[in-house]
Formats: structure tokens, C-alpha cells, sequence
């Protein structure tokens, strides 16, 4: 038990960080490429609406599936250094340093602060694609109508 609590307090924040920097790249490239997807999308290219829709939502499962998430990645990171700090403290002989229990609770705080900045600016932009993907389907449709 002791080598796990040696390794989870060496390593926790860089597996926790690490794995919402990775979710936050993933973010970033498919935020992109949707954008430069919508920017670019010519509904009149389409015979279908289905073909339309399939390709207006590429990648949106992603994005809210890394919003969604990233807030529980960080909350695991919080639990974890939490639970590393208790345990610290009862194999401390009842020797109670205040200050360096709240530095471990402060530090272990950060990883739920980073997981929901990587969950706020995915819930926005899957939201505004999702806004996107309406208003090309219903502009499809119209166009349909006219034709």
C-alpha cells in the first residue's frame, strides 16, 4: 500500500493534467475542424438531408463527450489527492501540520479547476455547432422546397 501511495502522490497530478491536456488538444483540433468545416459547408452539395446531417455533425459527439467528461476526469484528481492527503495525515503518528494539509487540499483542488476549464469552452462550442447544424439543415429544406 505504501509504494501505491509513494507512486499516486508522485505521479497523480501529472496522469490527471496530462489527460485533460490530451482532452483539451482533441478539443482544439476537432473545434477546428468544425469550424473550418461550417465555414466552407455548401448545403446545395447534398441530395439528402440525412448526408447533410452526417456530415454537419462529424465530430460533435466528441466535443460533448470531452465536456461532459473532463469535469469528472478533474473531480478524480481532487478525490484522489484528497484521499492521499488523509491518508498522509493518519500515518502522521498524530502529528497535525494544518498548513500542509490545506497546501494539499489546494493542490489537489486545481485538478477539478482544470477539468471544468476544459468543459466550459467544449459545452460552448458544441452548443453553438449544434445551433450551426440547425440552421443548415433548415436552409437545406428550404432549398429543397424552391427546387
Amino acid at each position: 500500500m505504501d509504494q501505491l501511495f509513494q507512486f499516486l502522490q508522485q505521479y497523480i497530478d501529472y496522469i490527471i493534467l496530462g489527460l485533460l491536456g490530451l482532452m483539451s488538444i482533441i478539443l482544439f483540433w476537432k473545434i477546428i475542424e468544425r469550424l473550418m468545416f461550417y465555414k466552407g459547408v455548401n448545403v446545395t452539395n447534398y441530395e439528402t438531408l440525412e448526408e447533410l446531417e452526417i456530415d454537419l455533425t462529424h465530430n460533435l459527439t466528441t466535443i460533448s463527450t470531452i465536456g461532459a467528461n473532463a469535469p469528472y476526469v478533474g473531480l478524480l484528481g481532487t478525490v484522489i489527492g484528497i484521499l492521499l492527503t488523509f491518508y498522509e495525515l493518519g500515518n502522521s503518528g498524530g502529528e497535525i501540520d494544518a498548513a500542509s494539509i490545506m497546501v494539499h487540499l489546494s493542490l489537489a483542488l486545481k485538478a477539478t479547476a482544470v477539468g471544468i476549464l476544459v468543459a466550459i469552452p467544449a459545452m460552448i462550442f458544441y452548443n453553438g455547432f449544434g445551433r450551426k447544424v440547425e440552421a443548415n439543415k433548415l436552409k437545406w429544406l428550404a432549398l429543397s422546397k424552391k427546387a
